[in-house]
């Protein structure tokens, strides 16, 4: 059974501005949290002072208010091979993730990820036969008593399962770093940006800065090898400057700056439509 990835936000700390705004504020004030607290609730400190402090601090190295908000996910539909690589985050979120052992996958039928390449290379319909193959005999080791745990040893990467996490902010920018890059393999690209596209439905300004490293809100350029840059579509299309140009340029007296990363600049990255506005009225 072939399946496509699913994301969904499917709960929050219940108001991440005011908490941030509280815990940044609370570093550079000689009022206590508890008053800070007070003058939002009496509307003293209004949302848009907060979102402009928070978004002005959030240039700045100054991380662990950024911790005190978490985000929890559903995803569906991604494959063991990209899953493997997302857990291995584990600095500010935690997993729970479905079990080839004590879940048994019924009627010689799992589910699995089926990549582009393979289409393009025209090995659609024997990469199917394969998965077709694996199901049945995965079916007849049940049937034959072999428990769970061991036939699960037939199934391959591409076998997708769910799972759920819960992310503070400052890992969730983080992984985008890393995530979001071109260099990162297309599954889990595309994944994050599918996150990201759950948080910007629900708290669009939380999303600005959630971008790849070389986005004007994080680290601002490419740090990767040339080679590599020149492959990805922001580097190809002069979008992002490479660290490189920027060493050249300041050794010449000069300075160069990239503009900010749009969200049409941001789809180049993933060639599904991930990006795309969520229609009013859908489920985050």
């Amino acid at each position: 059974m072939e399946t496509a990835i699913d994301v969904q936000l499917l709960t929050h700390t219940p108001d991440p501005i005011r908490v941030m705004y509280v815990a940044f504020r609370t570093c550079y004030s000689r009022f206590t949290p508890q008053q800070i607290w007070a003058d939002i609730e009496s509307g003293k400190i209004t949302e848009e002072k907060m979102k402009t402090f928070i978004f002005d601090k959030l240039k700045s190295g100054h991380s662990s208010p950024r911790t005190q908000v978490y985000f929890t996910f559903a995803v569906s539909g991604l494959s063991r091979s990209a899953s493997h690589q997302l857990v291995r985050h584990n600095n500010g979120i935690t997993f729970d993730q479905q079990s080839q052992r004590y879940y048994a996958f019924k009627e010689a039928d799992f589910p699995y990820v089926v990549p582009e390449t393979w289409e393009r290379a025209g090995l659609r319909e024997e990469y199917l036969g394969f998965m077709r193959r694996v199901g049945e005999l995965y079916d007849q080791a049940l049937k034959a008593g072999v428990p769970a745990e061991d036939a699960r040893f037939l199934l391959p990467n591409a076998a997708s399962t769910n799972l759920t996490f819960t992310v503070n902010f400052e890992e969730f920018l983080h992984i985008a770093d890393l995530r979001l890059c071109w260099r990162a393999q297309w599954e889990i690209r595309h994944m994050w940006a599918r996150a990201r596209n759950a948080l910007k439905a629900r708290f669009p300004e939380l999303a600005k800065p959630v971008q790849p490293k070389c986005g004007d809100q994080r680290l601002g350029y490419c740090d990767e090898p040339m080679a590599e840059y020149l492959k990805c579509p922001l580097g190809a299309r002069r979008i992002r400057l490479h660290k490189d140009e920027i060493v050249a340029a300041a050794k010449a007296g000069q300075t160069v700056e990239s503009s900010p990363l749009s969200e049409a600049d941001l789809a180049l990255l993933t060639p599904r439509p991930e990006f795309e506005k969520v229609p009013a009225g859908s489920p985050s």
